[in-house]
């Protein structure tokens, strides 16, 4: 009975047709909710695993950023700025021509800099010798660029790796100047200010008057002693000679002069009669020779012609003998030293050419002493680039862009001097031959000789064949292409405009 009631109570609710499913809904909604399930779940996988990507990619970049980081740190501190080994170079004292901070016997940075002050340090060598040499357009301090843009005239080029140098040397001397003075090494805050003072005067402009400063400091932290503080009063001579300060320029080399050669007279005019041989020390000589030459640039432009002369012949009597053709086979750090004592004499030689000239001695003397000049320098630049042998020592031909022998490029202490010195020997082979163009289209009256000196100074001073469009070599300044580029392109439209009217004739 109770079943019977049971489905007779329940059997009017069987007959409603809306409460009834059929079966093949129950599959169709199963299957859409399994595929819905099974899109979820490839969504939620996509998306762990691309956060897993993510951060496994983040901590790899973060680590080989840290890794090159603190491994290009490493490589300086340990390779480029470890202490110099080959005894020909220590001889010729070429490891003291620059240097960081820290003790140049152990090599690499000052312990007592600490983590934060030695990357400054590290950081500012491989600006100053990794970075870009590219000109940069920078504003003058003093001006105001929150109100207008600065001015044509206050703009200005400098290298663009100078700036950078100069930031991270502010930043080590920052912490030098935090740290315990008694753990420094002695010498570290001295070669720091004297590394960021040359970096200032490159800079020049008003940069000058704080390169004169840090020189100045670096001075009394060399206590006035030894050759790196002669070095610093040559830099400041030069530097106060151009700030029109004379009798600071006079003081400074003089004090070079005292420490490099022992003694120096009150009056420096009269150093003529005491400059009878060179100091025994390579890198004393170097500083002599370097300030002679400034001093006599100094007198030359001061209108001190015959103390000029006086100074530029005896000092010409001690160095120009220097270099002879047994230096080719000379080991490559006394060789360097002989160019560069040659070089310097090139510069003397054009000094007393342009002061014989001024003073109106014979015009073959002058023409005699630009000629010397620019056969020396010719002579620094071939034996730099390989290209003089004993068997060709007389090579005049102009050398393009090229690198010094790997003789003195493998060599960290010789890389950068060789590099300068060649640059420099070209610049003083092209502004000797323009001098000589000069005096033969002017006084001598000589046109095609002119022009033969025209255009070998434009050879020197280009990277590339004559032409229109050549541009000077990297070494070279505006203002010295823009004076023989002109000299030769007016030679040359006088001389075919002579040509034309002698046809015509």
């Amino acid at each position: 009975m109770l079943k019977k009631r049971t489905l007779t109570t329940l059997r009017p609710f069987l007959r409603q047709t809306h409460l009834f499913i059929p079966s093949t809904s129950c599959r169709y909604y199963s299957r859409d909710s399994a595929k819905r399930i099974v899109a979820s779940s490839k969504v939620l996988q996509f998306g762990k695993r691309f956060i897993q990507y993510t951060f496994y990619s983040s901590l790899f970049l973060v680590v080989a950023t840290v890794v090159g980081f603190e491994g290009t740190h490493l490589w300086v501190e340990k390779v480029e700025l470890a202490p110099e080994k080959d005894p020909e170079v220590k001889r010729w004292e070429w490891d003291q021509e620059v240097k960081w901070s820290g003790d140049s016997v152990t090599g690499g940075t000052d312990p007592a800099l600490g983590y934060y002050g030695r990357h400054w340090v590290r950081a500012a060598w491989a600006a100053s010798n990794w970075g870009e040499y590219r000109a940069a357009v920078v504003a003058s301090p003093e001006i105001d660029l929150t109100h207008a843009p600065p001015a044509p005239q206050d703009l200005k080029l400098v290298e663009a790796n100078a700036t950078a140098t100069d930031s991270f040397i502010r930043g080590a001397l920052r912490v030098a100047s935090q740290s315990d003075l008694e753990s420094l090494h002695p010498e570290t805050v001295a070669q720091l200010l004297t590394r960021h003072a040359s970096v200032l005067e490159r800079l020049s402009g008003k940069a000058l008057q704080e390169s004169r400063t840090e020189y100045e400091r670096a001075w009394a932290e060399f206590s006035g002693k030894g050759l790196d503080a002669a070095s610093v009063a040559v830099r400041l001579g030069e530097i106060n000679a151009q700030l029109d300060r004379p009798d600071d320029a006079i003081f400074w080399w003089a004090q070079a002069i005292n420490l490099t050669l022992g003694e120096a007279p009150k009056d420096l005019k009269t150093l003529p009669t005491i400059l009878k041989a060179l100091p025994p020390s390579p890198r004393a000589q170097r500083i002599l020779s370097t300030t002679l030459v400034s001093l006599s640039s100094f007198y030359a432009k001061s209108g001190e012609l015959p103390a000029a002369q006086a100074l530029e012949e005896i000092a010409l009597m001690l160095f120009r003998p220097i270099f002879t053709p047994s230096s080719l086979t000379l080991t490559p750090s006394h060789t360097l030293h002989d160019l560069y004592l040659l070089h310097r004499s090139s510069l003397l030689s054009i000094h007393l050419g342009e002061v014989l000239s001024a003073r109106k001695k014979p015009l073959a003397l002058s023409i005699e002493c630009l000629t010397s000049a620019a056969e020396s320098s010719q002579k620094v630049a071939h034996t730099l680039a390989g290209t003089l042998s004993l068997g060709n020592p007389g090579a005049s031909s102009p050398i393009k862009d090229v690198s010094p022998l790997a003789s003195y490029t493998e060599s960290r202490s010789m890389k950068k001097p060789a590099e300068a010195l060649l640059r420099d020997a070209r610049r003083t082979s092209a502004e000797a031959w323009n001098l000589l163009g000069i005096l033969n289209e002017t006084q001598g009256k000589n046109l095609p000789a002119a022009m033969r000196c025209y255009e070998r100074a434009v050879q020197w001073a280009s990277s590339d064949r004559i032409s229109n469009d050549m541009k000077p070599h990297e070494g070279m300044l505006a203002s010295e292409w823009a004076s023989i580029w002109n000299n030769y392109s007016r030679t040359k439209r006088n001389m075919e405009k002579n040509t034309s009217q002698a046809s015509l004739k």
